[in-house]
Protein backbone atom coordinates (compact mmCIF):
# COMPACT_ATOMS: atom_id res chain seq x y z
CA UNK A 1 0.00 0.00 0.00
CA UNK A 2 1.66 3.49 -0.72
CA UNK A 3 2.12 5.51 1.28
CA UNK A 4 0.49 9.14 1.71
CA UNK A 5 2.55 12.37 2.19
CA UNK A 6 2.50 13.36 5.83
CA UNK A 7 0.22 16.64 6.84
CA UNK A 8 -0.25 18.81 9.22
CA UNK A 9 -2.32 21.84 10.22
CA UNK A 10 0.01 23.78 11.99
CA UNK A 11 2.92 25.50 10.19
CA UNK A 12 6.20 25.75 12.09
CA UNK A 13 7.98 28.77 11.97
CA UNK A 14 11.47 27.03 11.20
CA UNK A 15 13.23 27.20 8.49
CA UNK A 16 12.54 24.34 5.74
CA UNK A 17 15.51 22.75 6.57
CA UNK A 18 15.36 23.16 10.01
CA UNK A 19 11.86 21.32 10.27
CA UNK A 20 13.86 18.42 7.83
CA UNK A 21 16.46 18.01 10.43
CA UNK A 22 14.36 17.94 13.43
CA UNK A 23 11.50 15.21 11.15
CA UNK A 24 15.14 13.66 10.44
CA UNK A 25 15.78 13.49 14.16
CA UNK A 26 12.43 12.67 15.33
CA UNK A 27 13.06 9.40 12.78
CA UNK A 28 16.28 7.97 14.47
CA UNK A 29 14.56 8.02 17.60
CA UNK A 30 11.61 6.33 16.44
CA UNK A 31 9.02 8.74 16.66
CA UNK A 32 7.78 8.48 13.33
CA UNK A 33 4.91 10.26 14.27
CA UNK A 34 6.25 13.20 15.66
CA UNK A 35 8.31 12.98 12.45
CA UNK A 36 5.20 12.63 10.60
CA UNK A 37 3.78 15.96 12.56
CA UNK A 38 7.46 18.27 11.65
CA UNK A 39 7.30 17.12 8.26
CA UNK A 40 3.96 17.67 7.18
CA UNK A 41 4.75 21.65 7.50
CA UNK A 42 7.02 21.28 4.95
CA UNK A 43 4.50 19.90 2.81
CA UNK A 44 2.13 22.69 3.85
CA UNK A 45 5.28 25.31 3.15
CA UNK A 46 5.90 23.41 -0.26
CA UNK A 47 2.69 22.53 -2.02
CA UNK A 48 2.07 24.99 -3.88
CA UNK A 49 4.87 25.94 -5.37
CA UNK A 50 6.08 22.31 -5.82
CA UNK A 51 3.06 21.95 -7.68
CA UNK A 52 3.47 24.64 -10.06
CA UNK A 53 7.56 23.68 -10.76
CA UNK A 54 5.72 19.57 -11.51
CA UNK A 55 2.94 21.11 -14.16
CA UNK A 56 6.02 23.23 -15.68
CA UNK A 57 7.49 19.95 -16.59
CA UNK A 58 4.59 17.56 -17.18
CA UNK A 59 1.53 20.48 -18.31
CA UNK A 60 -0.94 17.79 -16.88
CA UNK A 61 -2.65 19.08 -13.67
CA UNK A 62 -3.61 15.42 -12.25
CA UNK A 63 0.27 14.40 -13.83
CA UNK A 64 1.34 17.02 -11.26
CA UNK A 65 0.13 16.86 -8.65
CA UNK A 66 0.78 12.29 -8.82
CA UNK A 67 4.57 13.56 -9.43
CA UNK A 68 4.51 16.05 -6.26
CA UNK A 69 2.88 13.57 -4.27
CA UNK A 70 5.57 10.96 -5.10
CA UNK A 71 7.80 13.38 -4.38
CA UNK A 72 7.09 13.97 -0.80
CA UNK A 73 6.80 10.55 -0.19
CA UNK A 74 9.74 9.72 -1.17
CA UNK A 75 11.31 12.64 0.89
CA UNK A 76 10.17 11.41 3.88
CA UNK A 77 11.51 8.12 3.48
CA UNK A 78 14.84 9.56 1.95
CA UNK A 79 15.01 11.83 5.45
CA UNK A 80 18.07 9.74 6.97
CA UNK A 81 19.86 10.69 3.64
CA UNK A 82 19.30 14.80 4.36
CA UNK A 83 22.18 16.69 5.16
CA UNK A 84 21.17 19.80 7.24
CA UNK A 85 23.68 21.58 5.67
CA UNK A 86 21.90 21.64 2.69
CA UNK A 87 18.62 24.24 1.74
CA UNK A 88 15.93 21.27 1.87
CA UNK A 89 13.69 23.16 -0.67
CA UNK A 90 16.69 22.64 -2.96
CA UNK A 91 16.97 19.19 -1.96
CA UNK A 92 13.58 18.11 -2.63
CA UNK A 93 13.42 19.33 -5.68
CA UNK A 94 15.79 17.69 -7.39
CA UNK A 95 13.79 14.84 -5.82
CA UNK A 96 10.65 15.97 -7.89
CA UNK A 97 12.28 17.02 -10.96
CA UNK A 98 13.66 13.73 -11.17
CA UNK A 99 10.58 12.30 -11.01
CA UNK A 100 9.26 14.34 -13.96
CA UNK A 101 11.79 13.14 -16.12
CA UNK A 102 11.23 9.92 -15.15
CA UNK A 103 7.46 10.42 -16.35
CA UNK A 104 8.17 11.93 -19.11
CA UNK A 105 10.60 9.32 -20.38
CA UNK A 106 7.86 6.89 -19.59
CA UNK A 107 5.03 8.87 -22.19
CA UNK A 108 7.79 8.82 -24.76
CA UNK A 109 6.37 8.76 -28.65
CA UNK A 110 3.30 7.92 -27.33
CA UNK A 111 2.43 10.79 -25.74
CA UNK A 112 4.22 13.31 -28.45
CA UNK A 113 1.92 11.39 -31.06
CA UNK A 114 -1.41 11.93 -28.54
CA UNK A 115 -0.09 15.91 -28.19
CA UNK A 116 0.19 16.34 -31.58
CA UNK A 117 -3.36 14.86 -32.91
CA UNK A 118 -6.39 16.78 -32.71
CA UNK A 119 -9.35 15.47 -30.69
CA UNK A 120 -11.78 13.35 -32.53
CA UNK A 121 -14.51 15.01 -30.66
CA UNK A 122 -13.94 18.28 -31.47
CA UNK A 123 -14.62 18.10 -35.09
CA UNK A 124 -17.97 15.96 -33.82
CA UNK A 125 -19.38 18.33 -31.91
CA UNK A 126 -22.30 20.73 -32.98
CA UNK A 127 -20.26 24.46 -33.93
CA UNK A 128 -21.03 27.03 -31.65
CA UNK A 129 -20.43 31.19 -32.43
CA UNK A 130 -18.16 31.72 -30.36
CA UNK A 131 -16.16 28.69 -31.92
CA UNK A 132 -13.07 30.32 -33.98
CA UNK A 133 -13.47 29.24 -37.78
CA UNK A 134 -11.89 25.91 -38.58
CA UNK A 135 -9.40 28.20 -40.71
CA UNK A 136 -8.48 29.84 -37.64
CA UNK A 137 -8.35 26.73 -35.18
CA UNK A 138 -6.16 25.02 -38.04
CA UNK A 139 -4.09 27.83 -38.21
CA UNK A 140 -3.63 27.70 -34.48
CA UNK A 141 -3.44 24.16 -34.16
CA UNK A 142 0.13 24.29 -37.04
CA UNK A 143 1.30 27.68 -34.71
CA UNK A 144 1.06 25.33 -31.12
CA UNK A 145 2.41 22.30 -32.93
CA UNK A 146 5.32 23.93 -34.50
CA UNK A 147 5.98 26.15 -31.09
CA UNK A 148 6.03 22.69 -29.34
CA UNK A 149 8.58 21.36 -31.79
CA UNK A 150 11.01 24.07 -31.69
CA UNK A 151 10.90 23.86 -27.70
CA UNK A 152 11.17 20.04 -28.11
CA UNK A 153 14.40 20.96 -30.68
CA UNK A 154 16.31 23.00 -27.97
CA UNK A 155 19.11 21.04 -26.29
CA UNK A 156 18.06 19.36 -22.97
CA UNK A 157 19.40 22.15 -20.92
CA UNK A 158 18.05 24.60 -22.63
CA UNK A 159 14.83 23.35 -22.30
CA UNK A 160 15.04 22.79 -19.00
CA UNK A 161 16.07 26.31 -17.92
CA UNK A 162 13.47 27.60 -20.60
CA UNK A 163 10.58 25.68 -18.49
CA UNK A 164 11.75 26.33 -14.92
CA UNK A 165 12.62 30.49 -16.11
CA UNK A 166 9.13 31.02 -18.50
CA UNK A 167 6.90 28.17 -16.74
CA UNK A 168 7.95 27.75 -13.63
CA UNK A 169 8.87 31.51 -12.84
CA UNK A 170 12.14 30.14 -11.23
CA UNK A 171 14.73 32.96 -11.21
CA UNK A 172 18.24 31.91 -12.82
CA UNK A 173 19.55 31.20 -9.17
CA UNK A 174 16.79 29.48 -8.40
CA UNK A 175 17.10 27.32 -11.31
CA UNK A 176 21.00 27.11 -10.60
CA UNK A 177 19.67 25.09 -7.10
CA UNK A 178 17.73 23.01 -9.03
CA UNK A 179 19.97 21.83 -11.80
CA UNK A 180 23.19 21.83 -10.78
CA UNK A 181 24.47 24.52 -12.75
CA UNK A 182 26.01 28.00 -11.69
CA UNK A 183 23.99 31.19 -12.42
CA UNK A 184 25.82 32.48 -15.77
CA UNK A 185 25.55 29.15 -17.22
CA UNK A 186 21.87 29.19 -16.86
CA UNK A 187 21.56 32.54 -18.29
CA UNK A 188 23.55 31.32 -21.30
CA UNK A 189 21.03 28.54 -22.08
CA UNK A 190 17.98 30.81 -21.22
CA UNK A 191 19.32 33.30 -23.87
CA UNK A 192 19.79 30.98 -26.48
CA UNK A 193 16.78 29.17 -25.99
CA UNK A 194 14.66 32.40 -26.29
CA UNK A 195 16.83 33.55 -28.78
CA UNK A 196 15.88 30.58 -30.71
CA UNK A 197 12.06 30.39 -29.96
CA UNK A 198 12.19 34.34 -31.16
CA UNK A 199 13.04 33.18 -34.73
CA UNK A 200 10.75 30.43 -34.59
CA UNK A 201 7.59 32.91 -33.67
CA UNK A 202 8.80 35.27 -36.49
CA UNK A 203 8.51 33.40 -38.76
CA UNK A 204 5.47 31.94 -37.72
CA UNK A 205 4.05 35.48 -37.64
CA UNK A 206 5.08 36.23 -40.80
CA UNK A 207 3.47 32.75 -42.53
CA UNK A 208 0.07 34.62 -40.74
CA UNK A 209 0.15 37.72 -42.66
Amino acid sequence: MTESAPSVSLVSSEDGSGLAARAKALLASGDREGAREAFGALVTRLQRRASRLAFCYLRDAADADEAVQDAFVKAFVGLPSFREEWPFESWFNRILVNGCLDRLKARGRRQQWLTAMPERHESAREPRASDASPEEALLRHERATSLARAIDGLTSRQRQVLLLSHYGGYSSREIGELTGMNESTVRVHLFRAVRRLRHVLADLAGAGR
